[in-house]
């Protein structure tokens, strides 16, 4: 069993996947508890992190729970153990047990929970249904021409230019550059107290905003000049590889009853609330794990003809109006199958330690 593996090697991996800036702003995602320095000599994956799980994560040897819910939404302000939150984070704590969520940052990457949802149904080329905006950044830099392919490449490398499924982006236009050195300058090009005249590329590329610090440590390594003038832009662009939900298509085209039916056992469902079946067939379907109403009218709007997500309200469910089938499978059974995405990215990454599925049934809900 490996002992060169941290705590803060697998975090830093998972919040690579997913950020942790793509979480909503009443979320907790990140290390709860523990001291990232720790090795890890095991670790636990879990849908949520109670009293139970951190039991099981003792038995197995593991001192790493990655859950996808958080245990503490709220500050906590006393640990006297008078709930199970305050239980839980105490019996971490005494066992030496690091903690760590990721959970509406992983709803929100393309390759995380509602990515898994669609595998898990069958759907093909799904895409974001609601995606972010204000998550983009800009960077406009000048660069002298022979010295642009090498700068781009350095931005590129830290994560600059990726739009969609095409990376390296950039955009380049010619031009000439002044400058006049002044005293206690040493300038890369020109002579000091003289006016200069340099033939210089401006380079434009896209990024996502929280990597600003890391592209920004790339330009001022690799731009040749000993004051580098750059402009960074905030952008209000849609990220379309970021956001809420995710809409696919099926294969081919079913009856609402055989979809429903369909959906049952693909996520191992024992009740789905849905609203009345429509008379046309099933091919377009969006898809949100855990608490999804708030987009139902992107749903509707994307055309798909079912939504599966969980937590509606009665009176939601008027809001379909004939128009699409909710499909409320639970919140539990939306994301229980993140678990598996979740030991999937680890194993790619940390395989020289034990990966365990917890075994704990965390679902508070009981059905008769």
């Amino acid at each position: 069993m490996s002992t060169s593996i941290r705590i803060k090697d697998v975090t830093d991996y998972l919040e690579a996947l997913a950020p942790r800036s793509y979480q909503e702003s009443y979320d907790n995602s990140g290390l709860i508890t523990g001291d990232p320095a720790a090795s890890v000599k095991g670790i636990l994956v879990s849908l949520d992190c109670t009293e139970a799980v951190v039991r099981e994560a003792i038995e197995k040897g593991c001192n790493l729970i990655v859950a996808h819910h958080p245990i503490v939404f709220k500050g906590l302000k006393r640990l006297t153990g008078a709930t199970y939150v305050e239980r839980t984070v105490i019996s971490a704590i005494r066992n030496d047990i690091a903690i760590y969520a990721c959970h509406t940052n992983l709803d929100h990457v393309s390759q995380g929970v509602n990515r898994k949802i669609c595998e898990k149904i069958g759907l093909v080329n799904p895409t974001i249904l609601q995606p972010k905006k204000g998550i983009l950044s800009k960077l406009v830099t000048f660069v002298p021409k022979e010295k642009t392919e090498a700068v781009a490449a350095a931005l590129h490398a830290a994560g600059a230019g990726q739009i969609g499924n095409y990376k390296n982006c950039s955009f380049r236009v010619d031009g000439t550059g002044t400058f006049k050195p002044v005293a206690g300058a040493n300038p890369h090009l020109g002579t000091v107290g003289e006016q200069e005249f340099v033939s210089e590329s401006r380079l434009e590329v896209i990024f996502p905003a929280h990597l600003s610090g890391k592209i920004l440590t790339a330009l001022r390594a690799s731009h040749p000049y000993e004051e580098v003038a750059y402009y960074l832009s905030a952008l209000e662009n849609e990220n379309q590889e970021v956001g809420a939900g995710m809409i696919g298509e099926l294969e081919k085209p079913v009856e609402p009853i055989d979809f429903l039916k369909g959906l049952k056992h693909s996520m191992n469902l024992q009740i789905i609330r849905h609203t009345p079946l429509t008379t046309g067939k099933i091919s377009k379907v969006a898809v949100c794990g855990g608490a999804g109403s708030f987009l139902l009218a992107d749903a509707i709007r994307a055309g798909a003809q079912a939504f599966i997500t969980a937590d509606f309200k009665y009176h939601e469910f008027f809001d379909a109006d004939g128009k699409i089938i909710i499909a409320d499978i639970g919140h539990y059974e939306s994301e229980v199958f993140t678990k598996e995405l979740l030991k999937d990215v680890l194993m790619k990454n940390f395989s020289n330690f034990a990966i365990n599925f917890s075994n704990t049934v965390t679902n508070p809900i009981s059905y008769l």
